[in-house]
């Protein structure tokens, strides 16, 4: 039976040695999306000394081992991810409008964005990432491009939004999120805390695409109240 995972060659989770509870965790998500015997988990040490530098190269090990496979698109996943308004005919849309683009480079499951329009598939917008990358795909020409990036003391993150790259989408509604589980990344804990207080990258990150996606509607109507409020005060 084909599934849209068919699309993804190859299906990587990165996952530090010690954390044997979030890949225990992992097995159940993927399980439940039918991806129990697709993934292939990527068990790695903790950097030594920089947490961040361990995270930027496990990504581009990941990338550089599906260019070795011969895999034409790589999906990446955390071992923190979870699986929220997941959709198989979502999913399949999607990667149906991937293969009728001429190319493409990211393709989110899920993500923070600084801006996103709409695409002919109603199930995928094009956007300007801002941060996070717990579930995504590369093509093999982008991840040809990335591999032989060096680490220069820049986050993952912040590596790829500095790219500003042009040909990166993501699924429409997001299915994949981070979970509430403690970060593994001692340098970004005080922001964790903040996040937790604030509902969890979740809830997060299903704000910052509402919001995104309806940004012009949410300004007119602060422009009303503030209008309606001046008004009042004459």
């Amino acid at each position: 039976m084909h599934t849209p995972w068919d699309f993804f060659d190859k299906i990587y989770c990165i996952s530090l040695a010690e954390r044997n509870d979030r890949r225990q965790e992992a097995r159940v998500q993927f399980q439940r999306v039918g991806l129990s015997r697709r993934v292939d988990f990527v068990i790695v040490d903790k950097h030594p000394t920089d947490c961040e530098q361990g995270i930027y190269e496990s990504h581009l090990h990941c990338m550089r081992q599906g260019l070795a496979d011969g895999a034409e698109s790589i999906m990446i996943f955390e071992d923190d991810v979870v699986f929220d308004r997941f959709s198989h005919q979502c999913l399949s849309d999607a990667t149906a409008f991937l293969a009728s683009l001429p190319t493409w480079h990211l393709f989110f499951l899920g993500c923070m964005v600084k801006g996103s329009r709409r695409t002919v598939c109603s199930h995928v917008l094009q956007i300007r990432y801002r941060s996070l990358t717990h579930a995504y795909a590369v093509h093999r020409d982008f991840a040809r491009q990335l591999v032989p990036q060096p680490w220069r003391g820049v986050p993952y993150d912040d590596f790829l939004r500095d790219l500003k790259d042009p040909l990166s989408y993501v699924v429409h509604p997001a299915m994949a999120f981070q979970s509430a589980s403690r970060s593994d990344n001692l340098r970004y804990l005080p922001l964790d805390r903040i996040r937790r207080l604030l509902g969890g990258l979740r809830n997060l990150q299903k704000a910052n695409a509402f919001y995104h996606r309806n940004r012009w509607s949410i300004l007119a109507a602060h422009g009303v109240v503030l209008l309606l409020t001046l008004l009042a005060m004459r």
